[in-house]
């Protein structure tokens, strides 16, 4: 019998403290500029996609799956980022309506490759199912209701980094 044996993901791991460190920040000050959460969102989206774009290619070894879906999520995450960090003023006014498409597309992206992580670790595959079922949950609510989400987008903000980087550091390990 082989036994599967995972090393450490650096990649995951860092994007996961980067995410964390976000969410703290936002928490600590809510009614800190947008201009910095948006600086911050197109950073952390252009990182999120080159990582799913890098971990298409791993994917595919581990599972043999093309993953084609991971790369289109990928390069609409450089997309996203690269958009917020050289038009700043259409990010804050665009602010709820792209969290939320980011908070919907990234949360069935991971849903739809949750199925690859079940084969290594039911816990982490339902970990993975209820905490996307939660963010397209939470998209919904931001796209549908953009006036209350501009109100409380911070702790959104927060609240989902904080999730993201949790998830993150699992898979790293």
């Amino acid at each position: 019998m082989v036994a599967n044996q995972r090393k450490f993901n650096w990649g995951e791991f860092l994007l996961g403290i980067l995410f964390i460190l976000t969410s703290l920040m936002v928490f600590k000050n809510p009614l800190s500029s947008l201009l910095a959460i948006v600086f911050l969102f197109a950073i952390s989206a252009i990182l999120e996609g080159i990582f799913q774009i890098g971990l298409r290619r791993r994917l595919a070894r581990f599972t043999g799956q093309k993953a084609t879906w991971l790369l289109v999520l990928g390069i609409i995450d450089v997309i996203l980022g690269i958009f917020l960090l050289f038009n700043t003023t259409a990010g804050i006014i665009a602010l709820p309506y792209v969290f939320a498409a980011w908070f919907i597309i990234d949360s069935l992206g991971e849903l739809l490759m949750a199925g690859a992580v079940k084969e290594m670790s039911t816990g982490y595959y339902w970990f993975k199912i209820i905490i996307n079922i939660l963010g397209v949950v939470l998209g919904f609510m931001l796209l549908f209701n953009a006036a209350a989400s501009a109100l409380t987008i911070s702790f959104l903000v927060g609240f989902y980094f904080m999730i993201s980087g949790i998830d993150f550091l699992i898979a790293a390990f």
